[in-house]
């Protein structure tokens, strides 16, 4: 039998989003705190979750993700309760660890919903932990003295992420032959979620810069991709739901920019892949299937949208072979950490100073999971 001790929990930790439209605002808040920004700009933002009803796919979609969990690890014999908590929507936070004290849990191992290394996608997320835990009264300089928390490594070069990728991607092409497109002609363009250059050049402390960590693993999938198709596939990364000012440079460029470029050099067939995503949430459903999906149809092009990896089977089993390889590590064994491409696996434990928000400057914020909760 499987074994996942020290860990009597598994918190999957997500971004949260809306469940109907008078949550949207209040949610919008909680996303921009501190960065007075007024409710009737939020509003503005808010109308690309009013075109769905208000509504984010996010949260059935983790719900998914959970019962999905839940199913793998019993039938690996492994009785591990699955706790889901948000940073910016219902359960919070704090829901998840007052959960996780009614439930006995004394150390428990967080599963964040994205696959990649940055400030917003994994010290965004340790520092919000160590900060509720402060507010309980249950944090001193050694870390939390309520539930313990270790995190599962960033898992974007894990075989089940990739295999799980390539699958879809496959789909995909197949998809659009189906709907009359040249899939022998197809360009595979990668696209992930823009962060702001500042942000991507602070992600390098964690072994690999936030666009290196995508290019490296787009250069596998394509490999796979092609052998499965049997030729060749040419690929590029874009970039997508940049924000903030626009004097602010983020990472570039943006899929609806690119998908312009190339249709103006010719190209005509397309299949997008949203390899920076775990889960169809409302950067893919509408950045994705909306915009660039109206951008693609204006310029007489042919493209699908390969699916994300959500509960495909080799990403559920990698995620669960991955908190086995967590708990072997808290255990002190010699473990083999499984990785692909040419990137090495990610640290478990975080690098003093790693994913800041700014290249070597502190944030003043305590962060769990790390060498130095300060650092």
């Amino acid at each position: 039998m499987a074994n996942a001790l020290p860990y009597d929990a598994l918190l999957l930790y997500s971004f949260g989003g809306p469940n109907e439209p008078a949550d949207v605002v209040p949610f919008l808040r909680n996303v921009t705190a501190g960065k007075g920004i007024p409710d009737s700009r939020l509003e503005e933002v808010g109308e690309h979750y009013y075109g769905f009803g208000g509504k984010s796919p996010i949260n059935e979609q983790n719900l998914a993700l959970k019962a999905a969990l839940e199913a793998e690890l019993a039938s690996r014999g492994i009785d591990l309760p699955v706790v889901w908590g948000n940073r910016n929507w219902a359960p919070y936070t704090d829901d998840a660890i007052t959960e996780l004290e009614s439930i006995g849990a004394r150390r428990a191992v967080a599963l964040v919903t994205s696959a990649y290394s940055s400030y917003s996608g994994c010290r965004q997320y340790r520092e919000d932990l160590a900060v509720v835990l402060d507010k309980r009264g249950q944090l001193d300089e050694t870390g939390s003295t309520g539930v313990q928390f270790d995190k599962i490594r960033s898992y974007f070069n894990h075989p089940g992420f990739v295999q799980a990728n390539v699958d879809a991607i496959v789909e995909a092409f197949g998809d659009l032959a189906a709907k009359g497109g040249d899939a022998s002609a197809a360009r595979l363009m990668f696209v992930t979620h823009s962060i702001p250059d500042t942000m991507e050049a602070a992600s390098r402390i964690s072994g690999a810069t936030y666009s290196a960590q995508h290019l490296d693993v787009g250069a596998e999938i394509a490999v796979r991709v092609g052998r499965e198709l049997g030729r060749e596939v040419d690929w590029e990364l874009s970039y997508c739901s940049r924000s903030g000012p626009p004097s602010q440079p983020w990472l570039e460029p943006d899929v609806n920019d690119l998908l312009t470029e190339r249709a103006g050099e010719g190209l005509r067939d397309v299949v997008l892949s949203p390899i920076g995503f775990v889960s169809d949430h409302m950067e893919v459903a509408y950045d994705l299937d909306t915009e660039a999906m109206e951008t693609a149809t204006e310029l007489g092009m042919n493209a699908v949208r390969a699916g994300t990896v959500g509960t495909r089977a080799p990403f559920v089993e990698g995620l669960v072979d991955l908190l086995l390889e967590r708990a072997a590590i808290a255990r002190g064994e010699d473990v083999d950490e499984r990785a692909v491409g040419s990137l090495p696996a990610f640290r478990s434990v975080c690098a003093p100073g790693c994913c800041l928000r700014r290249d070597a400057e502190p944030t003043g914020v305590p962060a769990l999971c790390s060498g130095d909760l300060y650092s």
